[in-house]
């Protein structure tokens, strides 16, 4: 849709649809061929992978995600494109009045929305709203993977982005089928383990590997002295308490924790070294009297 003082394109992402969107989508980009750009998926790949696919094919300094299925309104994007122009980087749709089942659809959203924040520490009302505008630096140096598209915001924010969220309409689902539904929230718990490994641990894995290895063995320590105090007391022998085999799983499995960490170290560092990655994002340079952006 126009947007004044801005160029625009719009791409539409086929994924691997098995009704008539493909041959929609082809009529739609041939009849703006300026501006609309079709994307068709050998196959279905999965909301996650559409998502990737058109940030990856976008070529303007400001992206904007949605759904296909209407139920967001395109006229909300000028809104959300107000806020990036006030300074923030990461707009996210919040679907106040959301039209949906509330057992099936609004329940589990709002208990997946608030594990991720406060998990993720990135506190939004609506993760699962696509409809969201970014600034393209904070969606690289990251790959989504799986189901990672919800946890786009928290990623963002890892690399300092500013966030905001703003209502947006949203209207009852005429077109499609959902495929989500009680068995997501599921889903978010076991995608949050590995959002907030990257997010706190991805630049020293040691800390939670070792860490772990640390208390484990500290058990493994503690056992043994009450294993010590049994035998000092009531004369228990050391070889037929269950205690010694629990001292000695605990040090053993402490030890393979600090060799993992230790492992985890090396592959980070060879990981950054190798491709050169920076372990920092710059926002914007201030050099000859001039912001540069970073």
């Amino acid at each position: 849709m126009p947007l004044k003082n801005h160029t625009w394109e719009v791409i539409l992402v086929d994924d691997g649809s098995t009704d008539s969107s493909a041959e929609k989508i082809q009529q739609i980009a041939q009849t703006d061929p300026e501006h609309v750009i079709a994307i068709y998926l050998r196959r279905n790949f999965g909301q996650t992978a559409a998502i990737a696919a058109g940030i990856d094919h976008a070529r303007g300094d400001i992206i904007v995600l949605m759904d296909a299925d209407l139920q967001n309104d395109p006229a909300d994007i000028p809104l959300l494109i107000e806020k990036i122009e006030q300074g923030y980087d990461v707009v996210s749709g919040w679907r106040k009045d959301r039209q949906d089942a509330f057992l099936t659809r609004t329940l589990p959203s709002k208990i997946a929305n608030w594990l991720i924040s406060v998990v993720t520490g990135v506190h939004l009302h609506d993760y699962g709203c696509t409809l969201k505008a970014y600034r393209r630096e904070v969606l690289t140096g990251f790959r989504l993977y799986g189901e990672m598209h919800r946890f786009i915001p928290a990623y963002a924010s890892s690399v300092g982005a500013r966030i905001v969220e703003v209502p947006v309409r949203h209207h009852p689902r005429k077109y499609g089928k959902a495929k989500y539904g009680l068995s997501r929230t599921f889903k978010v718990i076991l995608d949050l383990f590995t959002v907030k490994f990257l997010m706190s641990y991805a630049q020293k894995p040691i800390y939670v590997f070792g860490g772990a290895g640390i208390v484990l063995m500290s058990l493994s320590v503690l056992t043994v002295t009450a294993l010590v105090i049994r035998r000092l007391t009531i004369g228990e022998h050391l070889i037929r308490s269950p205690l010694l085999l629990l001292s000695v799983m605990f040090f053993i499995m402490g030890f393979q924790s600090l060799l993992m960490g230790l492992q985890a170290e090396v592959l980070n560092r060879t990981y950054h070294e190798s491709q050169h990655k920076p372990i920092y994002t710059v926002r914007s340079i201030y050099r000859h009297g001039r912001e540069e952006k970073g």
